[in-house]
């Protein structure tokens, strides 16, 4: 028993949870549950509004996902639901499809949700989390800096009261500039108020309450829930004052009662149409999750498995498809939030879900009267912390490359949409890194007197030898930089009239590939027939081991050296036993290097 209940602790992480699980857990996850979805109710209407979609899929979207996420995650804070991103990314995947919110496009929106599930569980069963890995920081950082821009925008229309629609800055702007005459005062009045309620809250609220005596952790969760107050607040008073009679739209009628579950169309051609959104929800998702998981976790000396966290976010996704609800992942302010309310278990996000389950059966009624005002103005405040403009000068000054990738991104996404400046984003960073990588950089070294240490002759005063030349390689060799190297260590030799001995110190290589191994051979047979003899230094255990018993090895001219000194030392007072263009030993090579 207690190995079966190991095996499936592996593939269901709650079990390992609930082994330790008591009254003071059980509190914890209660209290964090009821905070979080406070916060997540408005949050849920909201992130629905900018997806295009009714306000119940946000509603849909914050429960099975929930539930799935506690029994399948590895984080005990990770708070999964609706999130502006991938709302955003959701939108403008749909744009083509359908008119935004008839039943065509919410059923493309659950099939989006269910095909990422779908991609990021066959990820998380293939052991594929590397892959996240191709979106670098400075991309993912210019994608989101540019998706709060977007999302802020997009949400002006709601603030103004008029209809304003595109898939780009430029769209929106053009958008609400030919309908400024059309603005409606009273929602101006209202989202403008509650716009500055929250900034004040955000920035002043704690530190008011803490001067009153509130502790430094209730403060900071109190200013957090002060959306819910601006919802309670505005719906009140949209139904008092009757505002819907005067040009302010109100979210209207929500359906009351748990969602049907359904499977989402199968119609081939759609799927095949949304297939690019799919992939890139799932890829940002994912990495935007594993990133908040991964620091919340840090600070408890917690573990998050990323490929787990993979099937969970894709059973997540797979839940919100057949619920009817949209993508999900994990939010970051919803996160930080679950985390400072002490979150003991992933159970803290069942019993969220539970919550917002109440609450689209018994508020449904009352969320009628709430301004879409009031949503457009808590979607912007809580964006704010995705914007991050300094974050492009920083990239620039420490790396042109990554400052080149991050600015595209962002203005590409800006300017062209979501989807094609993500793309060129990640195009650009993979087509940089070979770039670099294709012209490695090496250094002729010479000693440093009185040691045992090489360094670059241009950077310090260090000894040399007109007849030896140390070549130190920072890269590892493949098909993109072998001809680089082979050029570099020619242009040496024509350099050095006096040359006999050039010496690779590999220290930096973690690997030598086909291409490069037919580089080296080219390399020895060139110098060998130049009359100079080639060895190498600080070879590495695994790279030797592929190389033990290859051609190279055989018909290397010099030795192979434990380290760069022992080279220096036995080459420069001429005491190697064999002649120049005899093959040495390959056992003997081989040992001196590991």
């Amino acid at each position: 028993m207690p190995m079966l209940s190991t095996r499936l602790a592996r593939w269901i992480p709650l079990i390992g949870w609930l082994r330790d699980y008591h009254r003071d857990t059980l509190t914890r996850d209660l209290l964090a549950a009821v905070i979080v979805t406070m916060m997540l109710v408005p949050q849920a209407l909201a992130y629905a509004l900018l997806a295009g979609l009714p306000p119940e899929v946000g509603l849909y979207a914050s429960m099975l996902p929930l539930v799935l996420y506690a029994l399948f995650g590895t984080s005990a804070t990770l708070a999964v639901g609706p999130v502006a991103v991938a709302s955003l990314m959701t939108a403008s995947a749909l744009a083509d499809i359908a008119v935004s919110g008839t039943a065509e496009y919410v059923g493309a929106a659950l099939v989006l949700a269910f095909f990422s599930g779908v991609l990021l569980l066959g990820m998380g069963l293939l052991r594929m989390g590397f892959l996240a890995n191709f979106l670098s920081h400075p991309v993912i950082s210019g994608f989101v800096t540019a998706s709060g821009i977007l999302i802020a925008a997009s949400q002006l229309s709601h603030i103004l009261g008029i209809n304003g629609s595109g898939n780009n800055l430029i769209e929106m702007a053009t958008g609400l500039a030919s309908q400024l005459n059309e603005i409606n005062v009273f929602t101006l009045l209202l989202g403008m108020g509650v716009w500055g309620f929250l900034l004040i809250c955000r920035r002043y609220l704690k530190a008011w309450l803490t001067d009153a005596g509130l502790s430094v952790r209730h403060a900071e969760l109190l200013s957090k829930a002060a959306p819910v107050l601006a919802v309670i607040a505005t719906t009140l008073l949209a139904w008092w004052l009757t505002l819907g009679e005067h040009g302010v739209a109100l979210v209207g009628d929500v359906p009351s009662g748990l969602p049907a579950l359904a499977l989402p169309s199968m119609d081939p051609g759609l799927w095949a149409t949304l297939l690019p959104a799919a992939i890139l929800i799932s890829l940002v998702g994912f990495v935007e999750s594993v990133s908040v998981a991964q620091t919340l976790a840090a600070k408890r000396r917690q573990r998050i498995d990323p490929n787990q966290e993979l099937i969970a976010l894709g059973l997540a996704n797979m839940g919100a498809g057949v619920s009817g609800g949209s993508p999900v992942s994990g939010g970051f302010s919803r996160s930080v939030v679950n985390f400072e309310a002490g979150a003991a278990t992933p159970l803290a996000g069942a019993f969220t879900a539970i919550g917002i389950a109440i609450a689209t059966l018994v508020l449904t009624e009352p969320l009628a009267y709430l301004p879409k005002a009031t949503l457009a103005a808590t979607i912007i405040v809580a964006i704010g912390t995705l914007i991050d403009l300094p974050a492009v000068r920083e990239a620039w000054s420490y790396s042109r490359a990554d400052g080149v990738a991050m600015l595209a991104t962002l203005l590409l996404t800006l300017v062209h949409g979501v989807e094609s400046g993500i793309l060129v984003g990640v195009a650009l960073s993979i087509g940089l890194h070979l770039y670099r990588t294709s012209r490695p950089h090496s250094a002729l070294v010479g000693r440093v007197p009185g040691s045992e240490h090489f360094r670059n002759v241009q950077r310090h005063r260090v000894e040399t030898d007109e007849r030896l030349a140390i070549l130190r390689v920072d890269e590892s060799l493949y098909f993109a930089n072998a001809r680089y190297l082979e050029d570099t260590v020619m242009a040496l030799t024509a350099h050095q009239p006096g040359l006999e001995h050039i010496v690779l110190a590999c220290q930096a290589v973690n690997g030598v590939d086909a291409s490069a191994l037919k580089s080296l051979e080219a390399i020895n047979a060139r110098l060998r027939d130049a009359g100079v003899t080639l060895h190498m230094a600080e070879v590495k255990g695994p790279v030797m081991d592929r190389l033990k018993g290859t051609e190279f090895c055989r018909e290397l001219t010099g030795q192979v050296f434990l380290s760069t000194y022992d080279a220096w030392c036995e080459l420069r007072d001429e005491a190697l036993p064999n002649q120049l263009g005899s093959p040495v030993d390959a056992s003997v090579n081989v040992a001196a290097s590991e």
